[in-house]
């Protein structure tokens, strides 16, 4: 079935371990939260943006600047897990139904026929073409896919940097795997080298959810691949899920050191 609505879902919490309120620091004179939610409203195509957080210090914040919210609870491990816990009031808003109304024909409807975009709440500088663009991908796919996210070509300076996610593609573009390893190994060369060999490809940190996929999570196995590798999109991987990937130019900066909030400050005192 056709993707028939959108929307963005923006997952957000106060307890970082490591940068502890850094969705509400400041940056350019705006907290960094505001910042995203803004630059995703700026979006074509998306019903709305929605906020989901356990917080009820970012819930008044953001419905003070016109945002819904959906809250969620504590105990959320990651920022897909928090959104899959209120998948259909996501889905439901995005039709502006309520989705106590729904029987189980039309839940299945709304679920396959909606994508939910989740972003990040630390991307101060997200740029609104890329989610724009994803959700394009989603109506131009034959058959829709499950997952959809941005990749681009890394610089040779990044390749064998941890805190940079790898995607390793197909030919067709699926991703066969994420690492925070360089993928692919180049055997018999020398590691500073391997860039003129292959071509490597850094992920963004956006997804494209197709709503019943993402009103599953809860039901994927646990994955090693994931708590190994810290990386979220392995457990979709793991249970057998299809990643499409479309290429944008460059990544948006996310705020995970204190050294990267002050790289974001900078960039903001420059607009």
């Amino acid at each position: 079935m056709a993707m028939a609505r959108s929307v963005v879902a923006v997952p957000a919490r106060l307890a970082s371990s490591r940068l502890p309120d850094k969705v509400l620091a400041d940056i350019g004179g705006k907290p960094m939260i505001q910042r995203v939610l803004e630059q995703c409203a700026k979006a074509a195509g998306p019903a709305t943006v929605v906020l989901c957080t356990d917080s009820e210090r970012l819930q008044g914040l953001a419905e003070a600047w016109g945002f819904p919210v959906l809250m969620t609870s504590e105990a959320c491990s990651s920022g897909s897990e928090r959104i899959a816990s209120v998948a259909d009031q996501l889905v439901a808003l995005a039709w502006d139904e309520q989705p106590d109304g729904w029987d189980a024909t039309t839940r299945d409807q709304r679920l396959s026929s909606t994508a939910v975009i989740n972003v990040q709440g630390d991307q101060p500088f997200l740029d609104p073409a890329v989610v724009t663009a994803m959700v394009a991908e989603f109506s131009r796919r034959d058959p829709v896919p499950a997952v959809v996210t941005p990749v681009y070509r890394l610089q040779p300076d990044t390749i064998h940097n941890p805190a940079v996610v790898k995607t390793l593609l197909a030919h067709d573009g699926r991703a066969l795997y994420f690492s925070r390893s360089a993928i692919p190994h180049v055997r018999d060369v020398d590691p500073a080298d391997w860039h003129r060999h292959s071509p490597y490809w850094g992920h963004v940190g956006m997804y494209g959810f197709r709503g019943d996929v993402l009103a599953g999570w809860d039901q994927l196995p646990a994955s090693p691949l994931e708590d190994l590798e810290r990386l979220e999109q392995l457990r979709l991987l793991e249970a057998g899920h299809t990643i499409a990937t479309f290429r944008v130019e460059g990544t948006s900066l996310s705020v995970d050191t204190a050294e990267q909030l002050e790289e974001a400050r900078r960039m903001a005192g420059g607009a």
